[in-house]
């Protein structure tokens, strides 16, 4: 069964090989918990199997985002096994993804932007697109651009290397670091693109080719949230806020994160002292045990 379901993935849904694993992992979690079973059976599971499922793995310590993101593949899968059964008419079992609990507007966390990136590529119409949406968004995420500047890399500039020329507003250059698994994800991008990706073009292209607008991105991005339970302040723009406040948090000093993030001034930069002190000061309101009595 789970060869099967590998296999429709790969080469009828065409999905990356780390969605194939992810995908596979979570129906073999849910087949261990139901025992012996078969497609017939899958066809016509209810909703109180799925959410003893969630339940075993919110105990194992996966948080909303990762739940909602598990509900997603296992009711990909379910679908699968009612195609299986010949019973594409069943009901699927209905069940509500986790929601994150809204609040003010907050950087995103690395389990979050991980998701998003996955998520990008995991819901869109074509596996060369899903590579795309994932490339940019890591590129937000792990290197600090903004949209604009991701979206104005030439083929040129690829493959990348360690650190990448970026020009900013005003025309203003710096070089930021490229960690290796965003280099692997515009890599792979390159290799699913199926228009030449010539020196001088543009590297992100749209789907007939020309380049790639921002509203696509925002849009992938805004299935994604939904998916994932995020709220709308988990934008584009939202990834390089949270490369800086992580490394704020991290012990980055203003300075360097000035240059990364290409600010023409420092106030600038120290927006994020407050952001990160909020943040920690949320997680102290709801990880402290007297802090929620009083």
């Amino acid at each position: 069964m789970l060869e099967a379901w590998g296999n429709h993935l790969t080469h009828a849904r065409r999905r990356s090989p780390h969605t194939v694993r992810a995908y596979v992992a979570t129906a073999a979690r849910l087949l261990d918990h139901l025992g012996e079973t078969d497609w017939a059976r899958l066809a016509t599971l209810e909703s109180g199997a799925l959410r003893e499922q969630l339940a075993a793995r919110r105990q194992a310590g996966i948080g909303n985002v990762s739940a909602a993101r598990e509900l997603s593949a296992l009711k990909a899968f379910l679908g699968f096994a009612r195609e299986q059964a010949g019973a594409s008419h069943a009901a699927p079992p209905r069940l509500r993804a986790p929601r994150v609990k809204k609040g003010l507007p907050r950087p995103v966390t690395p389990d979050e932007a991980v998701n998003l990136a996955a998520t990008v590529d995991e819901d869109a119409s074509a596996p060369w697109i899903g590579a795309r949406d994932r490339a940019v968004l890591l590129l937000l995420y792990g290197a600090g651009l903004r949209i604009a500047e991701a979206l104005s890399l030439k083929g040129g500039d690829a493959p990348l290397g360690e650190t990448l020329v970026v020009t900013g507003k005003g025309g203003k250059q710096r070089m930021v670091p490229i960690l290796p698994i965003v280099r692997a994800g515009v890599e792979e991008y390159r290799a699913r693109c199926p228009w030449p990706l010539d020196r001088d073009a543009p590297l992100f292209r749209g789907a007939r080719g020309g380049a790639l607008a921002q509203g696509m991105v925002q849009r992938a991005m805004a299935r994604a949230r939904g998916v994932l339970g995020l709220p709308a302040s988990a934008t584009p723009h939202a990834l390089r806020h949270s490369f800086a406040t992580h490394l704020l948090g991290a012990g980055a000093d203003l300075r360097s994160l000035q240059d990364l993030l290409g600010h023409a001034s420092l106030g600038s930069t120290q927006i994020y002292t407050k952001v990160d002190a909020a943040t920690l000061l949320d997680v102290y309101r709801n990880a402290h045990p007297r802090e929620g009595n009083s």
